[in-house]
């Protein structure tokens, strides 16, 4: 039978100037997840003034967007502030999580903070 846990790739970025504000929401919402039988993996938050990438200075590692080119830290505005990984035992587990209560009264709170959220459904290897 197929694993049902469910494991998220959660890439955070922070709206100008918000990075240690994104930190402390995330310390508060995080908490929540084990109250639906959920549990933060990792988590892992960008260095300042570290590379963004170990190959740096490849041009397969420049980005894309038009605007990257023109600032010599342009790479590191597509970066994400914060990186999580997140596992939940099953999809009611996650939905029960995402639909939490006091998750969601803090909504305005994280719009303030968070300008961008992707999440990756991964599997662990």
């Amino acid at each position: 039978m197929a694993d049902a846990s469910v494991t998220l790739c959660v890439l955070l970025w922070a709206r100008p100037g918000q990075s240690d504000a994104l930190s402390a929401y995330e310390d508060r919402v995080l908490i929540l997840i084990a109250e639906h039988g959920g549990q933060v993996l990792q988590r892992g938050r960008l260095e300042p003034g570290a590379p963004t990438s170990l190959n740096a200075s490849s041009s397969a590692d420049a980005p894309t967007s038009p605007d990257a080119s023109t600032s010599p830290d342009a790479s590191k505005e597509h970066a994400p502030t914060e990186v999580q990984f997140l596992q939940f035992p099953s999809e009611a587990a996650l939905d029960s999580s995402i639909n939490d209560p006091q998750r969601t009264a803090m909504a305005a709170e994280r719009d303030a903070v968070i300008a961008r959220t992707d999440i990756h459904r991964i599997r662990l290897r």
